[in-house]
């Protein structure tokens, strides 16, 4: 059901996500959606911990810190999982005012932080933990601007563009650029 809860807010905006539309979605019974989870805040943290497990999954999949293997992550994101990355702007904006749902967004981005943090720790990157937070920082708003439709729409090759700076700051000692200041 937290997949067709994705579906539904990606499409239809945290107004459009109830138990009614999310039963729909799923095409079960009406009244499904709302047994297992009887409030919408519990609706909303369980489809939060979904997408986590989701772009878990997803980041687990880049080995190492290969430029090209961010790039196609990035691209697949904003292509074939547009919804879930949509749905997750949409869940994180309503956390500022959730603070249960503001806990499930914390433990998620704080996963995002230690995988990002392992990467560079294991590429031998010094002061790791601050790089890699802001090069999720960045990654993070890289994805919003083209989801929100604020930027040019770029390609994949303007996102490994993108990305190059980023990456080049985050793996490079000294460098005191955007992702490695902070």
């Amino acid at each position: 059901m937290t997949d067709a809860a994705i579906v539904t807010l990606a499409r239809s905006g945290m107004r459009g996500l109830t138990h009614r539309a999310v039963d729909h979605a799923a095409d079960v019974a009406e009244g499904s959606t709302s047994y297992y989870f009887r409030t919408r805040e519990a609706l909303l943290v369980a489809t939060m911990e979904r997408l986590a497990e989701l772009s878990t999954a997803d980041i687990a999949a880049v080995r190492g810190t290969d430029l090209e293997a961010v790039t196609a992550l990035l691209h697949h994101w904003l292509t074939h999982a547009r919804d879930r990355m949509v749905a997750r702007f949409e869940l994180t904006l309503e956390a500022t005012r959730r603070p249960a749902l503001r806990a499930a967004l914390t433990s998620a981005g704080g996963q995002f932080r230690a995988m990002a943090h392992r990467l560079l720790a294991e590429a031998g990157v010094p002061d790791a933990r601050r790089r890699a937070a802001n090069l999720v920082a960045h990654i993070d708003g890289l994805l919003f601007d083209q989801l929100a439709g604020a930027g040019p729409r770029r390609s994949r090759t303007d996102l490994r563009d993108a990305l190059r700076p980023l990456f080049e700051a985050a793996l490079t000692p000294g460098r005191a650029d955007a992702a490695g200041s902070g």
